[in-house]
C-alpha cells in the first residue's frame, strides 16, 4: 500500500510559518502600489498612463533583481536570501520619507524600485524554499497554500489604503503625502522586526530535491538534468506564461479603482473599499483551488481558470454596470491559482537547475512593469475598453496549461 505524502513535516512547521508570512507581506506591498497609483493621480497630478509607472518601478525591479537574487540564494542559502529580501524591503519603505518630503514622483519611483528589489528577492527565494519543506509530490499544494496568504496580504493592502490614505484625504499634496510617509515608516519598522526574528530561527536540515547547497541542508538526492535549462521547453513556456500572467494581474489591479470611479460612479474611497472584496475573491480562489488540486491535475485547473478569465474580461470590457463589475471581481477569483501553479509547473524535474529557473520565472514578473502603461494609454480614453487587452495574456496561459506544461 502506497503511503500518501504529508503536506509537510513537524520539524519544518516554524520555518513554514515564517516563510508563509512573507507571502502576505509582499501581497500588502504590491496591492498598496495599486492604491498609490490612484493617489498619485490626485496629489501629484499625473495621468493614468504616468501613474502606471508605479507598477513599472516595482515590477521592473523584479527583472533587474531576479538573477542576482537567485545567485545569492545558491551561494548563501534560503535563509540568508530571505534576510536580504527583507532588508531591501525595509530600506525601500524608509525611502518614502525623503520622497514625501521632496514631493517628487521620481523619488517615489526610486523608493518603489528598491522596495521591489526586496520583493523580487523574497519571491525568488520563498517559492523553492516552501517547495523544499516536504515531499516534492505535495509541493504544488504547499506553494498554493502559501500564496493564499499572499492573497490575504492583498486584502489588507487596499483596506489600509481605504482607511489610511483615502479616508478624508486632503487636496494638498503635502498633507496627502504625509499620510503615505507615516504608513511606510510603520511598514519598514514591521519588516525590520520580522527580519530580526527570522534571523533567530534555526532552519532544520532539509533533504532538498532542488539541490541548493547551504548550511544545514542536504542535497545528495538532486539529479543533474541532461538538458540545459533553456532546452527545457516546459520551463521556457512557464517563463512566458508568467510574464503574461503578471502583466494581466498588474493591469487589472492598477485600474480597478479607476473602473469603479469612471464606470460605477463610486468615490475613490468607496472603490478602494470594493477592492478589499476584489482581493477576498482571490483569497477564496486560492483556498478553493488548493483543495481542488487534490482531485484535479494542476494544469487542467489552470486551463479552466484561464478560460474563465477570458470570458470575464469580455464582460468587463462591455461596461454593463454591475454585471461587468461582478465579472471584474471574478477575474481575481480565476487569477488566484495562476502565479503559484505556473511557478510550480515550471520548476518540475529541474533538479540542480531549480534555483536558476526560479530566478528567471521571477524575472518574468517584469510583464507587470510594462502592461499597466499600455492599459493606461487605453484607459485614458475608456477604462472598460482597456480590459480587452488581458485576453491576450490569458490565451497564452491557456496554451501553456493545455499543451506546453509537460516535462520532456
Amino acid at each position: 500500500m502506497t503511503v500518501k505524502p504529508t503536506f509537510t513535516d513537524k520539524k519544518f512547521l516554524i520555518t513554514l510559518i515564517f516563510v508563509t508570512s512573507l507571502f502576505a507581506f509582499w501581497g500588502i506591498a504590491i496591492s498598496l502600489g495599486d492604491v498609490l497609483n490612484r493617489h498619485f493621480q490626485q496629489v501629484l497630478h499625473v495621468s493614468k498612463a504616468q501613474s502606471g509607472l508605479v507598477q513599472f518601478s516595482i515590477f521592473g525591479a523584479y527583472f533587474i533583481m531576479g538573477v542576482p537574487a537567485g545567485l545569492f540564494m545558491k551561494r548563501f542559502g534560503y535563509k540568508n536570501g530571505v534576510l536580504l529580501g527583507l532588508a531591501l524591503f525595509a530600506i525601500g519603505s524608509f525611502l518614502f520619507v525623503p520622497a514625501a518630503n521632496a514631493e517628487s514622483f521620481t523619488f517615489f519611483r526610486i523608493a518603489l524600485f528598491v522596495l521591489g528589489c526586496g520583493l523580487s528577492t523574497l519571491e525568488t527565494v520563498a517559492h523553492p524554499f516552501v517547495a523544499s519543506l516536504g515531499h516534492q509530490d505535495t509541493s504544488d499544494q504547499r506553494i498554493n497554500f502559501a500564496q493564499s496568504f499572499n492573497a490575504l496580504g492583498t486584502i489588507i493592502g487596499p483596506l489600509i489604503g481605504s482607511q489610511f490614505i483615502f479616508n478624508g484625504a486632503a487636496e494638498q499634496a503635502s498633507v496627502g503625502l504625509d499620510k503615505i510617509k507615516l504608513l511606510y515608516i510603520i511598514i519598514g519598522a514591521v519588516i525590520a522586526v520580522t527580519a530580526f526574528l527570522f534571523a533567530m530561527v534555526k532552519v532544520p536540515a532539509i533533504t532538498d530535491v532542488h539541490g541548493v547547497i547551504t548550511e544545514g541542508v542536504h542535497a545528495e538526492v538532486a539529479p543533474k538534468p541532461s538538458k540545459k535549462l533553456f532546452q527545457q521547453t516546459h520551463f521556457v513556456w512557464a517563463v512566458i506564461a508568467q510574464l503574461f500572467n503578471v502583466a494581466a494581474q498588474a493591469g487589472t489591479w492598477a485600474f480597478f479603482i479607476n473602473y469603479g470611479h469612471d464606470k460605477m460612479g463610486l468615490t475613490d474611497s468607496a472603490a478602494s473599499g470594493y477592492m478589499i472584496i476584489f482581493m477576498i475573491m482571490m483569497l477564496a480562489g486560492r483556498f478553493i483551488g488548493t483543495y481542488l488540486m487534490r482531485f484535479i491535475a494542476p494544469n487542467k485547473l489552470l486551463a479552466a481558470f484561464a478560460l474563465g478569465n477570458i470570458i470575464m474580461c469580455l464582460l468587463v470590457a462591455q461596461g454593463l454596470g454591475w454585471i461587468s463589475f461582478a465579472a471584474l471581481f471574478m477575474i481575481n477569483f480565476f487569477f488566484s491559482i495562476m502565479f503559484p501553479t505556473i511557478f510550480s509547473l515550471g520548476i518540475k524535474g529541474l533538479g540542480q537547475q531549480t534555483q536558476q529557473a526560479s530566478s528567471f520565472i521571477s524575472m518574468a514578473v517584469v510583464g507587470g512593469a510594462i502592461f499597466p502603461i499600455i492599459m493606461g494609454k487605453v484607459a485614458d480614453h475608456d477604462v472598460a475598453t482597456a480590459y480587452y487587452l488581458p485576453i491576450i495574456c490569458y490565451t497564452i496561459i491557456l496554451l501553456f496549461a493545455t499543451k506546453f506544461y509537460k516535462v520532456k
